[in-house]
């Protein structure tokens, strides 16, 4: 008799606890219930599921919980076909939102056709390897050293290698993710604006014989493009043509015609634009090492 009511105390004591907890557990759901607005979940739906952060939030979902808030607007999503962000801002009963689209641009035009090799490189075929191990090889220390960490980081494929070794940016790929800024060690990618058309493609410092026997295609500081454009356009700070793009409602292609190298040039709709005196570039194979 008394294992059988020890039984029972057991039993009876084990669903007391159980329906204590279950009690707890009631109460805690009610005074830590976070109420989250359900169109949060409608519109990440109708994002384009991409995470890029090119919006600024570091994926759809957060950016989906900003604009439920209405802190950000629909326009900021570059990947979003324009009738998603069109149903999108209907939703939520807000406009779409004007934004300027930015792309990737690369500040070096020095393929392996017009930019020297001092050494062979033989170590792991990434940019950032090379740049620990005497840059690469590569003459020019502010060149691209055209191994393509950019190409291998870029998950909507907007950045391929030429021929030359260079970078090459599809700029209706392009969604100003930034991956391709973070990754270069020289920091020669950065995320403009299209209206900026007027663009330096050289992050070369140096000045003389020197400096243009690494590469024929550097800005030389030569300051023929500050004088040919709008005041205070462009100025030569470190012997490298730098553009103030505050003013950039002064551009115009004019900056660019007396550039000999080609290091500045005008984005165009039709593509990249060099101006009447620069140089042209017929070689087609590799310069060799030393």
């Amino acid at each position: 008799m008394s294992a059988a009511i020890s039984i029972a105390a057991g039993g009876a004591f084990m669903a007391g606890l159980g329906f204590l907890l279950a009690a707890l557990l009631g109460l805690a759901n009610r005074r830590l219930y976070v109420f989250e607005d359900p169109r949060i979940a409608a519109v990440e739906n109708m994002l384009p599921h991409s995470n890029c952060g090119a919006c600024g939030a570091p994926g759809c979902r957060q950016f989906a919980e900003l604009l439920v808030q209405g802190t950000k607007d629909p326009g900021l999503c570059t990947v979003g076909k324009p009738e998603e962000l069109a149903s999108i801002a209907t939703y939520l009963g807000v406009t779409v939102g004007e934004h300027e689209r930015s792309v990737a641009r690369l500040a070096c035009a020095g393929g392996n056709h017009v930019a020297r090799k001092r050494a062979h490189y033989a170590g792991l075929s990434a940019c950032r390897a090379a740049q620990l191990v005497s840059g690469g090889g590569k003459g020019c220390v502010w060149g691209c050293l055209g191994l393509g960490d950019c190409a291998t980081v870029c998950d909507f494929k907007a950045i391929t290698m030429d021929d030359h070794e260079l970078p090459v940016v599809d700029e209706s790929l392009c969604t100003a993710c930034g991956d391709c800024v973070d990754v270069c060690p020289r920091k020669l990618f950065s995320l403009q604006p299209l209206g900026h058309r007027l663009w330096v493609a050289c992050a070369n410092q140096e000045k003389g014989p020197a400096a243009e026997s690494e590469c024929a295609v550097i800005c030389d500081g030569c300051g023929r493009c500050a004088v040919d454009a709008a005041p205070e356009l462009i100025r030569i700070e470190n012997n490298l043509a730098i553009i103030d793009y505050t003013k950039n409602h002064t551009a115009s292609p004019s900056a660019i015609e007396r550039c000999r190298t080609g290091a500045i040039v005008w984005w165009g709709e039709g593509g990249v634009k060099y101006g009447r005196e620069a140089i042209t570039i017929t070689r087609k194979e590799s310069l060799p090492i030393g």
